[in-house]
């Protein structure tokens, strides 16, 4: 199934990605930030939050965006 995939940590990118049927917005984050926080990000699916429950559909639109900013005062 095809999605996509808004990543604004670093110097940020968009693409669309294969993913399987079934997945959740947790396991989402776990296979792409494996060594990040999920509670450091603030995670939109179609520009609206989601439970992390929340079960990814063709063609939505993940964000994942850090709330945290390195070396921000």
């Amino acid at each position: 199934m095809r999605i996509l995939y808004i990543n604004n940590a670093g110097g940020g990118f968009a693409d669309y990605i294969n993913v399987n049927e079934g997945m959740s917005v947790e396991q989402f984050f776990k296979e792409k930030m494996p060594h990040s926080q999920a509670e450091d990000y603030l995670i939109r699916v179609n520009r609206q939050p989601v439970p992390r429950d929340y079960i990814l559909r063709e063609n939505d639109r993940i964000t994942i965006t850090p709330t945290k900013i390195s070396g921000a005062a």
